[in-house]
């Protein structure tokens, strides 16, 4: 019998990877979402459903999701989804370098998707003793952040947005509602690594993921009398915040 079913979005790497590998215990079910295959879906030790999906097209997606879950019973909804301006991060970043299409795209992805997978499994998460739903979040969503990307900054400040909105929508049910704001992320070095080593190798510079899932544990972790609202978590070093 299914312990916890989880739906994870963007689980072909990264964090998502991590999270759809290593956080589900082997009698929960997995549905996980990305546009491309993930190449570890046979080593999984739970049960791990691949949704094909590309959330730059929020209402195609959102229809091909449903109709893989149907009405089945969700207890953890992770929207894991993030992408940035092709010259984010760099000192050659200039907003007026992104186009139109690179934009839209982006607010499709991290938002617009992120909207109708929490409308299109609301009725699926009222069936869990304690759901949980739990946005990823950047700390390029927090207030007067040090970042100069716009568009992904605005998509980050909208899930926040999303988030004390939906709490209010959600709470007579007892659903949890979160965003995890994090910082830069060790995202080279993979959850089995060992801890030291990431830190000694980035000095200490980026957040190990065996430190996410962490939070995202003890989130879950939480009865339906307790409302996590926000945990932020940059690097040490992370000048950014």
């Amino acid at each position: 019998m299914t312990k916890h079913t989880y739906l994870i979005y963007g689980i072909s790497k990264g964090l998502g990877k991590a999270l759809a590998r290593h956080l589900p215990d082997p009698d929960d079910q997995v549905y996980g979402v990305s546009r491309s295959q993930p190449d570890y879906l046979h080593d999984a030790n739970h049960k791990m459903e691949w949704i094909s999906a590309d959330l730059a097209k929020p209402a195609e997606s959102a229809a091909s999701i449903r109709n893989a879950i149907g009405d089945s019973r969700i207890d953890y909804l992770i929207y894991n989804v993030g992408i940035w301006e092709h010259n984010a991060f760099s000192d050659g970043y200039d907003f007026k370098d992104n186009r139109e299409e690179e934009i839209l795209t982006m607010i499709n992805t991290n938002i617009s998707s992120c909207l109708l997978a929490v409308r299109s499994f609301t009725e699926n998460l009222k069936k869990s003793e304690n759901a949980k739903i739990i946005l990823i979040g950047s700390t390029w969503g927090l207030e007067n952040h040090n970042g100069k990307e716009v568009t992904f900054s605005a998509t980050k400040f909208a899930l926040r947005g999303i988030i004390h909105a939906l709490r209010e929508n959600l709470r007579e049910y007892s659903i949890g509602v979160s965003v995890l704001n994090l910082g830069y992320l060790a995202t080279e070095f993979d959850y089995e690594d060992d801890l030291d080593t990431i830190i000694e190798q980035t000095d200490a510079e980026l957040i190990p993921l065996q430190d996410v899932i962490a939070a995202v544990r003890f989130i879950l972790s939480t009865s339906k009398a307790t409302c996590v609202k926000e945990i932020t978590m940059p690097a040490m070093k992370d000048m950014n915040v």
